[in-house]
């Protein structure tokens, strides 16, 4: 909710600058985004994975694809230690499970289905660690529930901004700690 002394404008442009704080910094140098930066110091390769696998992917290479899996150890560690039950949950998911999170609607736009198979690849992994409590009952002596997970995502992420775009934001294939 927006306070009603902030002015609406149709898009950035109508943006209105109440103050600037500081100065602002001037390079001597064009300044790159992170995605031409990886491909620089040949830590990532979005042109190849556009012709592997279309706009949306991208390959993690070197220092940067261990960095990666650092951070995913570190995340997972660190729920561990705060006694969240680490698992590995399954990286598709039937529709009922998918039905009781999202609407058809959006099962539709975000979910890639598996043809021939009442399946689709998950977009976290909050939905199937949902799943393993699907017509349970779960009473007070096994509450709370502490579980983290991490997984490969995968979503469509139709009309995205930004998804024509070289980096590693809105892409169709994720990491992701829960």
């Amino acid at each position: 909710i927006i306070h009603s002394s902030v002015p609406i404008g149709k898009d950035a442009s109508e943006n209105v600058e109440k103050e600037r704080i500081g100065k602002i910094k001037e390079f001597s140098y064009v300044i790159e985004n992170h995605g031409e930066l990886a491909e620089k110091l040949n830590l990532a390769d979005f042109t190849i994975s556009a012709e592997t696998s279309g706009n949306g992917f991208y390959y993690l290479k070197g220092d940067l694809a261990l960095l990666n899996q650092a951070l995913i150890r570190f995340g997972i560690e660190t729920m561990a230690k705060k006694d969240f039950l680490y698992v590995e949950t399954p990286l598709m998911i039937r529709k009922e499970i998918l039905s009781g999170v999202y609407s058809h609607d959006e099962i539709q736009q975000m979910s890639y289905k598996i043809d021939g198979e009442d399946l689709y690849l998950i977009a976290t992994s909050e939905h199937p660690l949902i799943g393993m409590f699907i017509g349970k009952t779960l009473t007070s002596k096994n509450l709370p529930v502490k579980q983290t997970s991490y997984s490969m995502c995968f979503r469509k992420e139709i009309g995205s901004h930004g998804i024509d775009e070289k980096g590693i934001y809105r892409t169709h294939q994720f990491n992701k700690q829960e």
